[in-house]
């Protein structure tokens, strides 16, 4: 009797399983996200690199702000991958229009 109970638990257990998935995963399909025009993401990107070791990229609200994240984001990769931290200088700074 054991052994037709674990059948028929595992006749119905697989696709009951995969339903669930499937409704879940198409709820989540359906949502749409709102974003404001503040979270749409920064307008000013700036990329640093050392003499030496991997550089940086960043993106910021204003050039400074994109600058200053830069050359942190490049003294910490640089150090990282055994260049030159103290080298870093910005090689390209812009705002999108």
């Amino acid at each position: 009797m054991t052994r037709k109970t674990a059948r028929q638990c595992a006749s119905w257990l697989l696709p009951s399983l995969i339903a669930i998935n499937l409704a879940l995963t198409a709820g989540c399909a359906s949502k749409t996200t709102r974003y404001s025009a503040s979270n749409r993401g920064s307008s000013c990107y700036a990329k640093a690199l050392p003499s030496s070791g991997e550089g940086g990229l960043a993106w910021g609200d204003t050039l400074s702000m994109a600058r200053k994240k830069s050359l942190d984001n490049c003294m910490r990769y640089a150090g990282r991958s055994g260049g030159t931290p103290d080298t870093c200088q910005v090689v390209l700074a812009q705002c999108r229009h």
